[in-house]
């Protein structure tokens, strides 16, 4: 009988982990949920001491330092820079050390955001905030370490935690008017859609190092994802578009995004839903 495949998965409280444990009685799958409590990540010899004795076949690498505008005060920079880049490198020393595959979660804001068309994961990158740097960091160190497959995503929602459809909805209940920036462009990205495409990648048998880029499909800018957002709640509120100029944050974000996903649908056969199609999902499952 062959032996079931132990996935360690980090950062299991957060929207794609979260999304992992619908997986957990699937056959075949062993999981272990991690969080801060039961792994410190910052710590190598914690990293390396706990893969020793959970030995998994893979790692899901979720677990990230997201506060994108707070990354950029004096005292943050220093905790995005544990968790988004040394603490990869901890953890794709340890992949190695236990023959693991690494699959990272990164983000598109490894990007400057002044390009016209589509990103492909070949692209340079650019980085304009705190946050894009330490994760491209953290790229750069798992590639070093390990042979991982760097999966970079954008706009990530889901029925758990905070996130902009959650925000959306709220404030749509709450406000008869609201602004919502019109000149940022990108894709959305479920995060069950995310999760479903790393179990895929397992699954596959297939392990192909590199960058792959997953989003939904289409593009949007906010205030149109905003819109889809309404048509769905059966919302009365009035959503003004506004320019990123009159929406000042500590942290730029890139003004165009989205990502090309070619690499990632020819490799592993990944088949990706419309973002519109998911969003209704997603709704559901908040609004049913």
């Amino acid at each position: 009988m062959e032996q079931p495949v132990k996935i360690l998965v980090t950062g299991s409280n957060g929207q794609l982990g979260s999304e992992l444990r619908q997986y957990a009685g699937l056959p075949g799958m062993i999981f272990d949920f991690t969080e801060r409590a039961t792994l410190q990540l910052t710590n190598e010899a914690d990293v390396r001491e706990y893969m020793e004795q959970v030995r998994p076949q893979y790692v899901i690498n979720g677990a990230a330092y997201t506060a994108v505008d707070k990354a950029e005060e004096t005292g943050a920079q220093e905790e995005a820079e544990a968790v988004n880049a040394r603490a990869v490198g901890y953890l794709a020393k340890a992949c190695t050390a236990v023959g693991a595959k690494l699959v990272h979660i990164s983000t598109d804001y490894v990007f400057d955001g002044t390009a016209s068309q589509s990103y492909k994961p070949s692209d340079h990158p650019n980085p304009v905030s705190v946050y894009g740097a330490t994760k491209l960091k953290g790229e750069e160190l798992a590639e070093r370490y390990t042979d991982a497959v760097i999966l970079r995503t954008a706009w990530v929602y889901s029925s758990f935690g905070k996130n902009f459809v959650k925000t959306m909805i709220r404030l749509m209940a709450e406000k008869p008017v609201i602004n919502v920036v019109a000149d940022q462009y990108g894709s959305p990205t479920y995060a069950a859609d995310l999760a479903a495409a790393i179990i895929s990648i397992i699954q596959s048998g297939k392990w192909v190092r590199g960058i792959y880029h997953y989003t939904n499909e289409g593009e949007t800018s906010w205030y149109e994802f905003a819109g889809a957002i309404r048509e769905l709640i059966h919302s009365t509120c009035m959503i003004n578009p506004i320019p990123t100029a009159d929406y000042p944050t500590p942290a730029r974000r890139p003004a165009y995004s989205v990502l090309d996903k070619t690499g990632i649908k020819e490799t592993y056969g990944i088949i990706i839903p419309a973002w519109r199609e998911s969003l209704e999902k997603c709704i559901s499952k908040l609004q049913p």
